[in-house]
């Protein structure tokens, strides 16, 4: 989410309606740590916003066998970045380069297939996929959601594209803390009558049933590292903890699993439970019979934003099965759905580089925060000095968004 675009989606047109709807509100339960358990899956899909919404997109591909649909808030079609940030930026988010059409990345898709790195294309025919792209969204470009769409119906899928509500760049939710037109912190906007969630839901799963005005399941907090090649959640951009929503009848009985992947600037280190307190999937979940999955990117060296890989910085193989945050993730479900362990490692955590740059550029970056003219290291809090640009520092993440000085 560009930072550049936040004033130019403050200005859209909010599109709320008149506040005269009353909507189910239940807080999450607070989290209690615990291992990802097996449940009675009958169902697995994914959904996503922003840099979420391109990796919902590329398991949903890759692993077309296990998600049977995807709910996609604002994003491009199928490695849309081919491994290179300024195409990501410039051609992916923005329009300003050329960027690979959707029969490009289709054939691409079916290369990829036939030698084994993605599952067969086959799958993606009939699957449903829902898409939203908002009208004051300036971060990711109308044309390149369009793009999706089009990816997706040349490969037969279901889709259902809203284009019609005044959102800006965000996950869009009937209790959201934004006004519909925000783009801004935590990325979770309020655009009045509409509920784009249940509407989600409603073509991925065919009818749903009201949301829960009350929760009755649990907030499951799980070591991410037990689920990453290699052990190491922060080496690859992955945070210490991920969650997991479990209604009380999935406790017992059949239920569906969906898999919820955060944008950039939306990782739990740094807005906490917003998306999952307020992002109305646990209210459905409750009484729909749905575990919830939230992963959590965190930051590292080229990732200072939190994002989900869809360009490469972690891994040239990102968009394939292979793809360290894709294997992980499905680990998650495979423990899931069919209880399978995590794979047994034993590593030794590298030592994080440090960083040197100057304390704005710390704070821009998401390394450190600024106070009363001061820069102080995210997690450790230890002082740097005056926040400016001409005050250097040496700092090195230690673990997901905890740094310290060098």
């Amino acid at each position: 989410m560009r930072l550049t675009n936040v004033f130019l989606a403050l200005a859209a047109a909010t599109g709320l309606a008149a506040a005269s709807l009353t909507w189910s509100m239940a807080a999450v339960p607070p989290p209690q740590p615990g291992t990802l358990d097996r449940y009675d899956i009958t169902g697995t899909y994914v959904s996503g916003l922003s840099s979420g919404g391109y990796l919902a997109n590329q398991l949903h591909v890759a692993y077309s066998g296990v998600f049977q649909g995807a709910g996609i808030f604002s994003a491009g079609p199928y490695d849309c970045a081919q491994n290179n940030v300024n195409t990501a930026l410039y051609a992916c988010m923005d329009t300003f380069q050329a960027r690979k059409t959707p029969a490009e990345l289709e054939q691409l898709t079916r290369n990829r297939a036939s030698a084994g790195t993605v599952d067969p294309v086959q799958n993606l025919s009939g699957d449903p996929v829902w898409l939203f792209h908002g009208g004051a969204d300036q971060t990711v470009d109308r044309v390149v959601n369009d793009d999706l769409a089009t990816y997706y119906r040349d490969f037969g899928a279901t889709v259902l594209y809203n284009t019609s509500t005044a959102a800006g760049h965000a996950w869009i939710s009937p209790i959201g803390p934004n006004s519909c037109g925000s783009t801004s912190s935590p990325y979770v906007n309020n655009c009045g009558a509409v509920d784009p969630v249940k509407d989600m839901l409603s073509h991925l799963y065919g009818q749903v049933n009201p949301a829960a005005s009350t929760l009755t399941g649990k907030l499951v907090q799980f070591d991410q590292s037990r689920y990453v090649p290699g052990g190491n959640a922060a080496a690859v951009s992955m945070g210490r903890e991920g969650f997991a929503y479990v209604p009380r009848a999935c406790e017992t009985g059949p239920c569906k699993l969906m898999v919820t992947l955060h944008g950039c600037y939306q990782y739990y280190g740094l807005v906490g439970n917003a998306l999952m307190d307020k992002g109305y999937l646990n209210e459905y979940a409750d009484t729909n019979n749905m575990v919830v999955l939230y992963p959590q990117a965190t930051t590292m060296t080229g990732n200072p934003r939190g994002c989900w890989d869809w360009w490469g910085y972690q891994s040239a193989q990102y968009a394939l099965k292979t793809g360290p945050q894709m294997a992980a993730i499905t680990n998650m479900v495979k423990a899931l759905t069919n209880g399978q362990p995590p794979p047994t490692t034993t590593t030794t955590p590298p030592v994080a580089e440090c960083v040197t740059a100057n304390n704005y550029a710390h704070t821009t970056a998401g390394r450190a925060y600024a106070a009363l003219g001061q820069t102080y290291a995210n997690g450790s809090n230890q002082l740097l000095g005056l926040w400016n640009t001409f005050t250097t520092s040496s700092i090195r993440q230690t673990s997901p968004n905890y740094w310290v000085r060098c």
